[in-house]
């Protein structure tokens, strides 16, 4: 299993369709077979901190995430809500 942690940090004023289309980006991806889970937190001490926690069956499973339509077209007006880059980790499970 793979865990990806995407952290972004989003403008002030497009707060509210940034959680529209990231309710649609997780509605799609959690139809995907190698999806096991998909979320999106909101940092309790700032609220323009959003981070999705997803966990994948393996790497296939994130490159067919990675390539598919509501990832390739939702993902780009994401980021054109957010004051930078996102950061993205992606882990292991150890224990």
């Amino acid at each position: 299993m793979i865990i990806i942690v995407a952290k972004s940090i989003i403008k002030k004023d497009k707060i509210e369709k940034f959680k529209l289309l990231a309710e649609k980006l997780i509605e799609e991806s959690k139809k995907e077979e190698g999806c096991i889970s998909y979320k999106l937190f909101n940092d309790i001490n700032n609220k323009t901190i959003y981070t999705f926690i997803e966990q994948w069956k393996d790497k296939n499973a994130i490159d067919i995430h990675n390539n598919s339509k509501h990832f390739k077209s939702i993902v780009p007006k994401l980021q054109e809500l957010q004051e930078k880059d996102s950061e993205v980790n992606l882990y292991e499970v150890v224990i």
